[in-house]
């Protein structure tokens, strides 16, 4: 168990490196739920605009 320890702490680099992979993560993960999410609504007003224009 020790080892694991030691291997999170990281020489006391630790903190700064499990912020700096929760950072690049949190980038990654929004690089891909934010596009996706314009998508979707681009594709809402759209449908709207079209619907509008039916009538």
């Amino acid at each position: 168990m020790t080892a694991l320890s030691e291997w999170l702490a990281m020489g006391g680099h630790g903190p700064y490196v499990w912020s700096a992979y929760l950072i690049t993560l949190v980038v990654l993960v929004l690089n891909v739920v934010l596009p996706l999410r314009a998508h979707r609504r681009l594709l809402q007003v759209e449908a709207r605009r079209r619907r509008r224009e039916e009538v």
